[in-house]
């Protein structure tokens, strides 16, 4: 079989959510503290604590949302610890995350800040497991209300007269497990409660995000549908790709053969789970009306030998950047029902964009894959057909080639391909159907020569974008050939 992507341009299958190319930041190892927020003290340059080279970085990815304070942690997390004078707030210890202390120094005003700096929208995940509908209740007026109130009150004391616009709030985090080891029977009713209480106070409207399943229980999926769905937006689905198995991940570096194709395998159980999820939402939502937020995904290795194993710290390479283009492919299939996805995490910690040690800073070969596939941000998914040569391994067989086509606004016409060989080219044959013709086409390539190149403090260019020429077209077809381990991302002008 040859390797060929038919793409109807005339046809389209909705609108890719900008909030696909959502992001995490968790109190967890140096995400927060060293990796965001450094303090207005700090010798590294910073603007209001937040430090610049990172923000820098980050607004070049144009981000849609950011998640925050968790994860595990927020279901521990009481918000009003992290409000008002800094050397008065509460101390912690972070008893899910390496038993370090937290300082509370980065609360609400300093994420909400953060959110303004990036021009993203805020997505504050509230506390059930260890928390009270009184403490989410007041959180949510806290953050949106323009009147007098104890909370409104207490905001404009500690120094912010008007509200905030905050759009999305879930109610709680992996309460299945870290979030209070509940049924879902249980969790439906606390989610019903709950969220009677995250009120809409003005014109501000919040989008409530129920815990959803872990990976592949889809018991937890029809019991929340069953008995909550009328009182949801959004359902969340948590999937990380473990090239082994949770007591042994595999490595970030260093690995065998073997792992690259391990670890795609269970990347690409993604587009299970995303068809499974959804099939049985259909069954209750057939208008799809909820969204399903994967709002934890990403590889997860053992930690860098070295570092605190409760920091989650490790390298990203060109492995982790196929990664990220095969599931942003499957987000763009199924972008009808997928409404928003956030990587974790953001900052050294797991599948970063950015490394960061002191004032050091390097991008990840995640980040370039991001920054590429901005472009299908809002863009409207095209009908695209992938026919592929197929990869043996041991675990079984794989597709060569992952694909997605999106069409802009002006009518540009992005596609973007993974190889997932990691010592074969792959020879594509795209066909563009439904224009009048392809008038120009221009590319950028991102690979490498090793399965564990990588990006460090010293070399932090090793892996980064270059433009692509291995394309030529005629009429409406083109023919592409990828370089082994592989991500591109052609702009097409009918």
């Amino acid at each position: 079989m040859a390797n060929g992507v038919i793409i109807n341009a005339d046809v389209q299958k909705g609108t890719i959510d900008r909030n696909i190319y959502g992001h995490f930041a968790e109190h967890l190892g140096r995400c927060i503290y060293e990796g965001l927020w450094v303090g207005e003290d700090s010798a590294i340059p910073n603007t209001n604590g937040i430090r610049n080279d990172v923000l820098e970085a980050l607004r070049k990815l144009s981000i849609p949302v950011l998640r925050w304070p968790g994860g595990c942690f927020a279901d521990e997390y009481h918000w009003k610890d992290g409000i008002g004078p800094r050397e008065q707030r509460k101390r912690m210890v972070n008893t899910h995350w390496g038993g370090v202390v937290e300082n509370n120094h980065f609360g609400t005003h300093e994420f909400l800040m953060l959110c303004e700096m990036l021009g993203a929208e805020p997505y504050i995940n509230g506390n059930v497991g260890s928390g009270t509908v009184q403490e989410m209740s007041e959180w949510v007026e806290y953050v949106t209300f323009d009147g007098e109130s104890p909370m409104a009150d207490l905001r404009r004391k500690n120094g912010r007269e008007k509200p905030w616009s905050l759009k999305y709030f879930a109610v709680g985090n992996e309460n299945w497990g870290c979030g209070g080891n509940m049924r879902p029977e249980f969790y439906a009713d606390l989610y019903r409660q709950f969220q009677t209480y995250v009120r809409n106070y003005g014109s501000n409207k919040i989008y409530k995000i129920a815990c959803g399943a872990n990976s592949f229980d889809y018991n937890w999926t029809e019991v929340l549908m069953r008995q909550a769905g009328k009182l949801l937006h959004g359902l969340s689905l948590h999937y990380y790709t473990v090239p082994k198995t949770w007591a042994d991940k595999g490595a970030a570096t260093g690995f065998p053969v073997s792992e690259w194709y391990s670890t795609l395998q269970a990347t690409l159980r993604m587009e299970e789970l995303l068809t499974k999820h959804s099939a049985i939402m259909d069954q209750y939502d057939p208008d799809k009306r909820v969204g399903l937020i994967v709002d934890e995904w990403g590889t997860w290795y053992n930690v860098e030998p070295g570092t605190n194993p409760g920091f989650l710290y490790q390298q990203n390479t060109i492995r982790d950047a196929v990664v990220a283009g095969i599931n942003f492919n499957l987000f763009h299939k199924h972008c009808e029902r997928v409404r928003m996805a956030n990587i974790a995490q953001t900052i050294n910690v797991l599948q970063a964009m950015i490394l960061t040690e002191g004032a050091q800073m390097a991008l990840t070969p995640t980040y370039h894959v991001f920054d590429m596939f901005k472009v299908h941000q809002d863009a409207a998914a095209l009908d695209v057909h992938v026919s592929t040569d197929m990869l043996e391994d041991e675990g079984g067989a794989l597709p060569q080639i992952s694909a997605s086509a999106s069409k802009a606004a002006d009518g540009t016409i992005h596609v973007s391909l993974c190889n997932l060989s990691h010592d074969s080219s792959a020879d594509v044959a795209i066909d563009l159907r439904g224009t009048g013709g392809i008038g120009f086409v221009d590319g950028t390539v991102l690979t490498a020569d090793a399965m564990d190149a990588h990006n460090t403090f010293e070399k932090p260019d090793a892996v980064k974008p270059a433009p692509f020429g291995s394309v030529t077209g005629q009429g409406s077809r083109l023919s592409a050939s990828l370089p082994p381990m592989s991500v591109v991302v052609l702009a097409i002008k009918a």
